[in-house]
């Protein structure tokens, strides 16, 4: 686990819950550091470890049934903040000795609750709130005297604190949106309760992180591969605040971008940071090896296989190579199950550098690990990268070739870009990108019959696609204007030679996914 000097650290002790990520985020957003950890973590290990506060997150099970993940006791009796949300709080009073079992009346969704005590964990909410619920079980007093704060008509025990250790439970979820006061209440619980004076800045995580490079890398050179997304681009332009010329900056233009990309990572690094690029001209590798092809994972497969033979043809050419660098971020090695004192676990590998580490003999650095995408997007302007990088929405490893479904052609794609870059262009102007998490065209692989002039044609159909999400596990499509779409619809069909028919993707994920492919 990498905690930075000087930090105050919060841990999250992770029960199965959906959230566990957002209240590690929240907690960062009131600039306290924070890690999420496994939930039986020993009392041990976290006094090791030396925490100003632990938050126990939510979670799918019933603290009462077999198999039920378990804290250890003992880390109650540590003298250090607790604060239990949902799963958390049954967990720990449940320790203390109270009871917990089905209540009678199950509470999903927003509910009112009325404050007792205002002050301390509640203190500045008004008397009575909106808070997000979302449990079937619930904890009844008992031998663990615990002191009410908050209830509900349905939940005595809504918000609880002991007298005798300095344990905070709350039956809903502060760290979600839907209950408006939860930003003030875990603030109360950082900086009142556990003492937090909130150190957490990300210009003393790129002097640590600069100071970790220039010591793990010596005079060896780093091979960064750009994709041109943020987080290659993140990577790229810390490298080169720490080291400068040991870096080498590899893109692989595939012709499967979209319109002026190379152009655009060209002039960011090449002509602004200085960068040592190698622009890796191969649209022919990969249309040769696509010819035909019309099946999404065969697609990926062999872009995927493509991209590490010209990769490591340029890797090759470039001396004293013996780093990768890889933009992997925290929510990575949460999936992959690589929490503070976890089990071993392969990182998720970076598409667009795939086992190229263990193919090249290269050892990885990956300095985004512990940061989330907020804060790399953050770190991004700090590093002085455009904001049209920064804010760049997601574009897919294979890139145009999950959005052009069918056979990728040379002709094919053109077709893609041009109308891609006028519903962008519109996006823009409307003031409507940054108001979607992403958004894009793709081509079908269909035909349909229009009308241009006095003639009958037969071409092709592009669909739009815009969604809202803050995860992108889920995602609902964005409800643009009507005369947004009707000026995109217009440009694209009267400026796209090929093009007769444009239309708009009204689904969510799930059941559709975000990409089409």
């Amino acid at each position: 686990m990498s905690v930075l000097p000087d930090s105050e650290l919060v841990l999250i002790f992770d029960f199965g819950s959906q959230y566990a990520q957002l209240i590690a985020r929240r907690v960062r957003e009131l600039n306290v550091y924070s890690q999420i950890v496994r939930h039986d973590l020993s009392a041990h290990r976290v006094a090791e470890l030396k925490p100003k506060g632990i938050i126990l997150s939510g979670g799918p099970a019933s603290v009462y049934e077999k198999g039920a993940p378990q804290l250890d006791p003992k880390i109650l009796d540590l003298g250090i903040p607790v604060l239990g949300i949902c799963y958390g709080m049954q967990m720990a009073s449940k320790i203390l000795g109270a009871e917990v079992k089905p209540c009678s009346h199950r509470e999903f969704g927003r509910s009112p609750i009325q404050v007792v005590h205002p002050d301390g964990l509640l203190a500045g909410v008004p008397p009575e709130t909106i808070v997000w619920m979302s449990h079937g079980d619930q904890v009844f007093p008992s031998q663990a005297n615990l002191e009410v704060l908050a209830s509900t008509p349905t939940c005595p025990l809504a918000a609880v604190r002991s007298p005798s250790r300095p344990f905070y439970g709350v039956q809903f979820h502060p760290e979600v949106s839907h209950t408006p006061e939860g930003g003030r209440i875990l603030k109360n619980f950082l900086h009142d309760i556990c003492g937090c004076q909130g150190l957490w800045r990300l210009q003393a995580f790129i002097d640590h992180a600069i100071d970790q490079m220039k010591a793990k890398v010596g005079n060896a050179r780093v091979i960064c591969g750009l994709s041109g997304g943020v987080d290659s681009s993140v990577v790229a332009a810390l490298l080169l605040k720490a080291i400068g010329p040991q870096v080498a900056c590899i893109f692989v233009d595939n012709g499967l971008l979209r319109m002026g990309e190379a152009e655009s990572v060209q002039h960011t690094f090449r002509d602004w940071f200085k960068a040592d690029l190698h622009m890796a001209q191969s649209e022919n590798d990969f249309l040769t090896a696509l010819k035909g092809v019309t099946d999404p994972q065969q697609k990926r497969k062999i872009i995927g296989h493509t991209f590490v033979e010209v990769f490591k043809r340029e890797a090759k050419a470039i001396p004293n190579a013996k780093f990768l660098a890889q933009g992997t971020l925290y929510p990575d090695v949460i999936e992959s199950g690589g929490a503070v004192d976890g089990p071993a676990a392969t990182i998720k590998t970076h598409h667009n550098v795939g086992g190229l580490p263990e193919e090249l003999g290269f050892e990885l650095i990956e300095p985004l690990r512990d940061l989330f995408k907020d804060e790399v997007r953050k770190l991004g302007i700090e590093l002085g990268l455009p904001e049209a990088v920064v804010w760049r929405h997601p574009f897919p490893g294979p890139g145009l070739a999950v959005r052009c479904l069918g056979e990728v052609t040379k002709a094919r794609l053109e077709i893609l870009r041009q109308a891609d870059v006028i519903f962008l262009e519109e996006l823009y102007a409307a003031g409507w990108y940054n108001k979607t998490a992403q958004a894009f065209a793709v081509l079908l692989p269909v035909q349909s019959v229009g009308v241009m002039g006095d003639g009958r044609t037969y071409e092709n159909v592009i669909a739009l696609r815009a969604v809202q999400t803050d995860d992108f596990m889920t995602a609902d499509w964005s409800r643009l204007p009507d005369d947004l779409l009707a000026r995109v619809s217009t440009r694209i069909i009267n400026s796209v030679r090929g093009v007769n028919r444009v239309v708009y993707d009204i689904s969510s994920k799930p059941p559709a996914t975000i990409e089409w492919e």
